[in-house]
């Protein structure tokens, strides 16, 4: 199928996690494992076909050729290595998971289109999607800024940029100067805690936070706002234009610690975020000139606009781009009458306060003078170009309200959280990574790492409890391979920091907050055009840790 109900990280064979939070996520969740812990029954336990839970007592089914071997009251080594044998020849026997398809569309909460009258779209990285040529741009022209505006070593200009190093979602933690990967419980990826760009080891990163679990204070700020909070001592890189960013602040900080010049992490920080922002400009100008060397051609972009406008629904574009690199932008994708496929286009709205503020008035913008108009506007009119505002004025003049709007963003933050939490209106995220990451979960051996390590767990967790020398000694082994299964797994993804969607095993601080601010998601705007526009969108009923590892026996 090409509609997939749940998360693309469920894909890993019901992971020991509940990918979207009992406690905060909206819908459905993913499927978990039910740990179930049993001591020494080994007489009566057999495995069951959910690679995640263990059948006991009556329960079990008489053993069979496709169960391990049962092995009453495991003493000896020989005895544990036997029972680790019959769990591999299970494991080997299993079938793999199907491909995930890679143009599925993923529901995180259930969305029924023909509820939908009008569609909203950002313009970058969700309608426009950039090649890879322009993070390049965007490090060297924030790298020259860097040496030029504040001044910094000369040296630095001879820094290249290393497009594999980081991943979006990331945190910078601004007063020790680490780049930190978090999961959804604020718990720190040991393995994956860089200063520079050299690993820190764990027993440095314990050391410095004293705990693997962050407050959430320190995280979020005092508010527990989803927005950053200046008071915060973690800021989160959520977008694509701050991978760029994030190689740059390693780069220039791995300078200065093998050259022992002494630095300010949070100086260092905001210098750079200041160079990368004041190069939008001049990106924004080179990449009118070449449009075709940055902007990926998309030729299904003009059918799902006409399929949307045949359906008799209103479209609307809302960015933070200025009007010509998006006039520039929309030709090449759609051709020079672009506008007539919208009824409002807003350009530099200044998102996320496009859908906080209240009294920033909406302006005319004139196309023949390159201004802003100081007219009161009384009414949105197709074909014409509007500046700044807010979400308040576009819902009165036009009377787009609640569920009947869908809006599509790639930022879980400034495009979609507002919208959802203040005004209700239904959301898209448009996720380009998800390319790379079906890609990487559809390899056969990263399905048979992924599905050994759920088995060998399991293993593990049976065994735990049995204080004999010959299990701590198997044991010891089977924790020694685990860990370096898990780090093989992550590794496929990212050498340094993984999936952009899960940590060893549990979901990543990015995905929570994609999966609460997101109804559906998926890797490109025209994956949606092989639904109708009636169809309903539904989440997989995800098993909770206190339900059966699986409905099915």
């Amino acid at each position: 199928m090409c509609a997939a109900g749940s998360p693309i990280v469920s894909a890993l064979l019901r992971q020991n996690v509940l990918l979207r939070g009992v406690s905060a996520i909206r819908g459905s969740t993913s499927v978990v494992r039910a740990r179930s812990k049993s001591k020494s029954h080994w007489q009566s336990r057999s495995f069951s076909s959910d690679a995640g839970a263990a059948v006991t007592g009556a329960s079990a089914s008489a053993p069979d050729a496709s169960h391990p071997a049962q092995i009453s009251h495991p003493k000896t080594v020989s005895d544990f290595q036997e029972l680790y044998q019959a769990t591999k020849k299970k494991f080997q026997s299993k079938k793999l998971p199907v491909d995930v398809h890679p143009d599925a569309v993923f529901a995180c909460n259930e969305l029924d289109l023909s509820e939908v009258q009008v569609y909203g779209f950002d313009y970058d990285y969700t309608l426009a999607c950039y090649k890879p040529e322009l993070e390049g741009l965007l490090y060297s022209l924030a790298r020259e800024m860097l040496v030029k505006r504040f001044r910094y070593p000369e040296e630095i200009l001879e820094l290249d940029y290393e497009p594999n190093f980081a991943v979006r979602g990331l945190h910078y933690d601004v007063e020790k100067g680490l780049l930190v990967k978090l999961d959804s419980f604020l718990q720190l990826q040991l393995g994956s805690v860089y200063r520079g760009r050299t690993k820190v080891e764990a027993d440095e990163v314990l050391k410095l936070y004293h705990n693997r679990l962050l407050p959430i204070a320190y995280v979020e700020g005092p508010n527990n706002s989803y927005r950053h909070n200046t008071n915060s001592k973690m800021v989160q890189l959520a977008d694509l234009f701050s991978v760029p960013e994030m190689c740059l602040l390693c780069n220039v900080i791995e300078y200065f610690e093998r050259n022992r010049i002494d630095y300010n992490p949070e100086i260092v920080f905001h210098d750079t975020r200041t160079a990368m922002g004041s190069c939008h400009p001049i990106m924004h100008g080179k990449v009118m000139l070449n449009t075709e060397k940055y902007i990926e051609r998309n030729p299904k972009l003009v059918k799902y606009f006409e399929k949307l406008q045949q359906a008799g629904k209103n479209l609307f574009l809302v960015t933070n781009s200025p009007y010509s690199f998006v006039n520039c932008g929309m030709s090449w994708l759609v051709g020079p009458h672009w506008r007539e496929f919208f009824d409002v286009v807003i350009v530099q709205a200044r998102k996320p306060k496009f859908f906080t503020d209240e009294s920033r008035p909406i302006r005319l913008f004139d196309e023949r003078t390159q201004s802003h108009l100081w007219d009161r506007v009384f009414k949105l009119e197709k074909g014409k170009i509007y500046y700044e505002g807010s979400v308040r004025q576009l819902q009165e003049l036009k009377g787009w309200r609640g569920h009947s709007v869908l809006y599509f963003g790639d930022h879980p933050y400034s495009d979609l959280a507002d919208v959802t939490l203040k005004h209700s209106w239904r959301t898209g995220a448009i996720i380009s990574e998800l390319a790379h990451e079906i890609q990487t979960l559809n390899r056969v051996d990263f399905k048979m790492s992924a599905n050994w390590l759920q088995m060998l767990t399991q293993l593990i967790e049976e065994t735990q409890d049995d204080e004999s020398d010959a299990a701590q000694a198997c044991l010891r082994d089977w924790m020694d391979e685990r860990d370096q299964l898990r780090n093989k797994t992550k590794n496929v993804f990212n050498e340094q920091f993984g999936s952009v969607f899960r940590t060893y095993h549990n979901p990543t601080y990015f995905s929570r907050r994609l999966f609460r601010f997101a109804d559906i998601y998926t890797s490109d705007i025209t994956n949606l055009l092989k639904f109708s526009t009636t169809h309903t969108f539904y989440p997989r009923r995800g098993v909770m840790p206190h339900e059966y590892a699986s409905h099915f026996i």
